[in-house]
């Protein structure tokens, strides 16, 4: 079988320039190589022809397509999107299928032929779907993971009643023996390749990296292969190779390679399906269908198109609503959903080989093959631009949380204890190799991960892979950039800030641009806290007190940009809080009206460092021994001592404190807690010391507390707050604190060794 050049020529010629134009119009690029296969192939102009090389090429696209895909969908999310993913398959299969059945029974068709045109306008297209999803970038949302599963279970509900359907007509009566047969084969090959995937590729990687790291071309011949060798078990057990295509691609995700090598497969698998052979197979699909049916029995295709789509969209839909996502999204869903594609022309050619339908049928099914699958991109476009109006459009961004923070310096420490300790942050974690720095940042009661951020391991220690927010935040831009580029190809992150130093170091590699603007585009990241600053002038600052803290509410919409410049040269904005959540700010964030921004600004005059800690700690009521209590306890003494200082009732301040700590334990040490919580009003700072020889016993700890200091301020003071904390850590990380604390006579005893400390 010779290489057709001058077809393949063509056909890709055609696929580039009419992906290209519809593309232009705001729609994927698939719906103008199915235009292109219509109009320039035999349907209408004939100019273009099929060819059994070109059909080859196609098939291969496929299932390097479906691979890629595999590759790009999150299994966790595919896991939680199953339940949805077969309520909607059931819907959207049972709903058509009964409707196609009654129009052809009332026409005067045969069972045979009812059933069999029931059960294809009940398929959904699995290929043809992932390539629209792919298109209008929807792979990391709720309904892609949604749709992806409702299409497998689909096609396979299709294969076992064909089966069905075959011994029928065969037989006279449902040949069960085959269908059992069918099912086996089925749940034999869905287990196989699990077994394969879960156990078997890590072998192989073990294997095929014995003599030396792979190479990215033969790490991607290493993927192909495995590729084929499920989409062949797929065909095996009776069921289309690309199941057992997208299946290895879930597997390829993170099962062979490592993260990096992992992304380079994933790209060199999109470049050649998506950019050569897949094409072919939309553009060649065009060439199937007969426009003469539109002539010729118009009443029939309009009664099975409509009735099949809207039994499809509308049953998918009614089946979806006990999912709880809402009945906007099931519509949307149901729409993608019905799309059929190559499956029922594949389905239709067999029915025709075999004489279960007519020609006339046969027409009407690749039509409403190809009407379906080119309506499912507009369908999904303007669904998801109903479901970003009412925000209702769930991405997987959305389920990650929390921050990671590369640097554990003054600056990135005071930072994270900010992000922290607001509302609706989510976990915070900073990563550094600096031993001192980690210790530091523990003493805050911060979560650490001593290590090299730029080592893979170490950040996937460190939850990277859940992260919503990753700010490097070191001295070096080397490893900013470096760290940045794995948070996005290893992990995809979403959202990732990058500290600028601001000197503008142009790159060798990249065109001029500086590594700063290679980064921010190739990764899709954004300047942290929205403009260049030196780090060690602020991290001097941090760690000398010579910073303040404000937090103020926006009046008006604004960017960061626009902020940073009206705050001028000594201030910094680092989070803002809206609706409840605190994210960190960068040159991408669009403040709204009512955001509350945290600043700080450094101190421009040389005053020496005040007595404030002094100040505080000679006024703090403080507790000798307090017996063996819990932290309930603790909190009640703490409020009520408090009390008699601030004159704000006890239940109050215990309730603050108590609300705090259920969000996250405040031991920063073993034996020592920093419990803090909030004071109403303005310009207040109050510290109560605890010490219990006995011991403090707080929840899911072993070892009880012996030193409490329990902080309490206004929101105004977090400056004084942070000051606080950093003094009580550095003085009880002084050598032989505890043995001193547990030796001390009284309260006054206790109290020196703080103002001393």
């Amino acid at each position: 079988m010779a290489l057709p050049i001058l077809p393949l020529l063509l056909v890709l010629l055609v696929a580039w320039l009419s992906g290209r134009a519809v593309e232009r119009l705001g729609y994927p690029s698939i719906l103008g190589e199915l235009a292109a296969g219509i109009l320039l192939g035999p349907p209408v102009l004939g100019w273009l022809e099929g060819d059994p090389a070109l059909d080859v090429l196609a098939q291969v696209g496929i299932l390097l397509m479906m691979a890629y895909i595999g590759m790009e969908m999150d299994p966790g999310e595919l896991r939680r999107a199953s339940k949805g993913g077969f309520l909607a398959a059931i819907g959207g299969f049972v709903t058509p299928f009964i409707l196609c059945y009654a129009v052809i029974i009332a026409s005067g068709g045969t069972v045979i032929a009812a059933l069999f045109v029931g059960m294809a306008a009940g398929v959904t297209a699995l290929a043809a779907n992932s390539r629209i999803l792919l298109d209008l970038k929807l792979l990391d949302t709720r309904i892609a993971s949604v749709l992806m599963a409702g299409a497998l279970i689909a096609d396979t509900l299709s294969l076992l009643l064909f089966a069905g359907i075959l011994g029928l007509a065969n037989t006279g009566s449902v040949d069960f023996v085959s269908l059992a047969l069918i099912t086996v084969k089925a749940t034999l090959f869905f287990a196989v390749a699990a077994a394969a995937g879960q156990y078997g590729l890590p072998v192989l990687g073990r294997i095929v990296t014995k003599s030396g790291p792979l190479s990215a071309n033969g790490a991607f011949i290493v993927a192909a292969l495995v590729t084929l060798a499920f989409s062949e078990g797929a065909e095996i057990a009776g069921m289309h190779g690309i199941l057992g295509a997208f299946i290895a691609g879930i597997f390829l995700r993170d099962r062979l390679f490592g993260r990096q090598m992992t992304r380079s497969v994933e790209s060199g698998l999109k470049q050649a399906s998506l950019g050569f052979l897949a094409p072919i197979f939309f553009v060649t699909a065009g060439f199937s269908v007969s426009l003469n049916v539109v002539t010729e029995s118009p009443g029939m295709l309009l009664a099975l198109l409509g009735l099949a789509t809207v039994g499809k969209i509308v049953g998918s839909a009614l089946f979806y609503l006990p999912t709880g996502h809402g009945w906007r999204e099931g519509l949307v869903i149901g729409g993608g959903m019905n799309g059929r594609g190559a499956v029922e022309i594949v389905i239709a050619q067999i029915g025709l080989s075999l004489g279960l339908i007519n020609q006339e049928i046969f027409s009407i099914l690749v039509f409403i093959a190809i009407a379906t699958t080119a309506t499912v991109p507009v369908i999904l476009r303007w669904g998801v631009l109903w479901l970003e109006r009412h925000g209702e459009l769930v991405r997987s961004d959305d389920r990650r949380s929390g921050t990671l923070v590369v640097g554990a310096g003054p600056m990135a420490r005071t930072f994270a204890a900010l992000l922290a300790r607001a509302e609706g942050a989510g976990p915070v974690r900073l990563v550094d190799r600096n031993t001192e720095a980690c210790a530091a940042a523990r003493a805050l009661g911060l979560d650490v991960v001593e290590g090299d951020a730029m080592d893979e391991d170490v950040l996937a220690s460190a939850g990277a892979a859940s992260v919503r927010n990753l700010l490097a935040l070191t001295p070096n831009p080397a490893v900013n950039a470096l760290v940045s580029r794995v948070a996005q190809s290893a992990f995809r992150v979403p959202h990732i800030l990058v500290h600028h130093e601001g000197r503008w170091t142009p790159s060798r590699t990249d065109g001029g641009r500086t590594e700063h603007e290679s980064v921010l585009e190739h990764t899709g990241a954004s300047t942290a806290f929205g403009t260049p600053f030196h780090l060690s002038d602020w991290d001097y600052w941090f760690d000398n007190g010579r910073t303040d803290l404000e937090t103020r509410r926006l009046d008006a919409p604004t960017d960061v940009a626009e902020t940073v410049r009206r705050l001028g040269g000594t201030a910094l904005a680092l989070l803002a809080e809206r609706e409840g959540v605190a994210f960190p700010v960068s040159a991408a964030t669009s403040l709204q009206a009512g955001d509350r921004l945290t600043v700080v600004r450094r101190q421009t005059d040389a005053a020496p460092e005040s007595g404030t800690f002094r100040e505080i700690i000679a006024a703090a009521p403080v507790v000798a021994d307090a017996g063996a209590i819990d932290r309930a306890a603790l909190l009640d003494l703490a409020a009520a001592r408090l009390s008699e200082v601030t004159r704000i009732p006890s239940g109050q301040l215990s309730a603050a404190f108590l609300d705090r700590e259920e969000s996250g334990s405040t031991v920063i040490a073993d034996g020592i807690a920093v419990p803090h919580g909030h004071l109403p009003g303005v310009g207040r700072v109050a510290v109560v010391v605890v010490r219990s020889r006995e011991g403090i016993r707080f929840p899911d700890l072993a070892a009880p507390v012996h030193a409490a200091f329990v902080i309490a301020t206004s929101d105004d003071r977090r400056t004084e707050y942070l000051r606080t904390l950093a003094s009580i850590a550095r003085t009880v990380s002084l050598p032989g604190f505890m043995e001193r604390w547990m030796e001390a006579a009284d309260a006054e005893e206790l109290r020196g060794m703080m103002l001393k400390g």
